[in-house]
């Protein structure tokens, strides 16, 4: 792996053989080892080691980007050119005020020695724990089980110099029956957090009650959706709607919605990349500090993220959310935080006189951002609930449904929180029990 000392080189470098007004230089390194499994062997071990380094220059307000994974100094100097030609050739942005200056950055905590140091064989012990105790009721397990270092330079000519190194350990399985299957993972910082038993007990319930699905008519009802549904709903809402660049084009639900309430007061979430519990980042990709920001107190809407380029445009600070450039997305939230409430899922189900106990999305897409609505598939664990009991598995049933309107209907928030990792960060969700869900479709498994 890359040290500080190293990277803070490399981007030197970069910064000294540029002729451009302003320069920024951003390195992203990552060394991960995975231990992949199917039909209950592992069938795959691998350790990969890559860098990028990404320049954007800036001239006259024309911006150049360049990347390369090759390192030399030689190399370097020839991405800097590069980025430096795209600049000399690129149209003037009217827009653009300046690349950010430098600021104090946050300490947090992100690197842990023994993950970093995790061994195959201690990989490959995990997944021996989880076939073992699938073997009996004649499931097959699939998945994987990662390990990783993962490090962040930035460096500009505004003063700007910023490196973070974090580790993560990701195991996550999807159990097959011949009828069901079942998923489960686990997430942190900290390889010594993983249980594997504790992923195959819960992988291995829903596959085995998941046994010989029904068919139900489809419409609109209660709905228990699990952290996994959680985390990528609020991720999709994020996309569609809680970025400054969506904000000010016009086409997020927060231009209308700002201090107003649009959600249960149940719903108070906002981003928060120092919190201990996830994985803290303690500045983004511009090397500006992360702050937190509320986008729903107690079910009104407050806020959108920024990064510089759309901070500037209204006058305002970064607040430490910049993606990789280029992008065409804007700043966007990466560590999710979903206050929690009082209620265990036995509550949420004992509530429930009609509905469905979702465990995690598939292949979601977006239909209509402004209106945060999305389309996509229940998998790997959907039950019917009846008076307050889990009554049946079904089969996996199409949904295509309103965020906002889901959230607005929240009945009950979940007391645990359970980490979802991301790109450079993760949510912390609970599960939750809403009033209405549209269902619109079903499969025939």
């Amino acid at each position: 792996m890359m040290t500080r000392e190293q990277v803070l080189e490399i981007l030197k470098n970069a910064l000294e053989a540029s002729d451009g007004e302003q320069t920024e230089a951003v390195l992203v390194s990552q060394n991960e080892e995975l231990t992949r499994f199917a039909n209950s062997i592992i069938h795959q071990n691998t350790m990969q080691e890559d860098a990028t380094l990404v320049v954007r220059v800036v001239k006259d307000k024309r911006i150049g980007i360049a990347s390369s994974n090759i390192l030399s100094k030689e190399e370097i100097v020839k991405t800097v050119k590069k980025a430096s030609q795209i600049a000399s050739l690129s149209p003037r942005n009217s827009e653009f005020i300046s690349l950010p200056a430098g600021k104090p950055l946050p300490q947090v905590e992100g690197y842990v020695e023994r993950t970093a140091r995790t061994s195959p064989e201690e990989r490959a012990e995990a997944v021996k724990i989880l076939v073992e105790k699938a073997k009996p009721h004649g499931i097959k397990a699939s998945g994987a089980f990662s390990t990783a270092v993962l490090s962040l330079g930035v460096a500009n000519s505004l003063g700007v110099q910023a490196f973070f190194q974090t580790t993560q350990a990701s195991f996550s399985t999807v159990l097959l029956s011949s009828t069901s299957a079942g998923y489960a993972d686990q997430e942190s910082r900290d390889v010594a957090d993983i249980r594997a038993e504790e992923i195959a007990e819960e992988a291995i319930k829903r596959t085995v009650d998941g046994q010989n699905p029904r068919q139900i008519e489809v419409r609109e009802m209660e709905a228990i959706l699990l952290p996994y549904a959680v985390s990528e709903m609020f991720d999709y809402l994020a996309y569609m709607g809680l970025g400054a660049t969506a904000f000010q084009e016009g086409r997020s639900f927060m231009n209308e919605a700002k201090g107003k309430k649009v959600v249960s007061e149940k719903i108070t979430l906002y981003d928060d990349a120092l919190d201990p519990r996830g994985f803290p980042v303690p500045f983004d990709f511009e090397g500006q500090p992360k702050k937190k920001v509320t986008f729903f107190e107690e079910g009104v809407a407050r806020d959108v993220v920024y990064d510089s380029f759309t901070a500037f445009k209204e006058g305002k600070e970064s607040t430490g959310h910049a993606l990789p450039q280029p992008n065409s997305y804007g700043p966007l939230p990466m560590n999710l935080v979903l206050k929690p409430g009082d209620s265990t899922l036995e509550e949420m189900i004992k509530s429930t006189k009609d509905g469905v106990l979702i465990t995690r999305f598939w292949y979601v897409r977006p239909v209509h951002p402004k209106l945060t609505v999305i389309t996509g598939m229940t998998r790997d664990g959907t039950f019917k609930i009846e008076n307050g009991k889990i009554a049946y598995p079904l089969c996996n049933l199409r949904f295509t449904a309103s965020i906002l309107e889901t959230l607005a209907g929240t009945e009950l928030v979940g007391k645990d929180l359970k980490l979802e990792a991301g790109f450079f960060g993760g949510n912390l969700v609970p599960a939750l029990k809403v009033k209405s869900f549209r269902f619109t479709g079903q499969t025939t498994f």
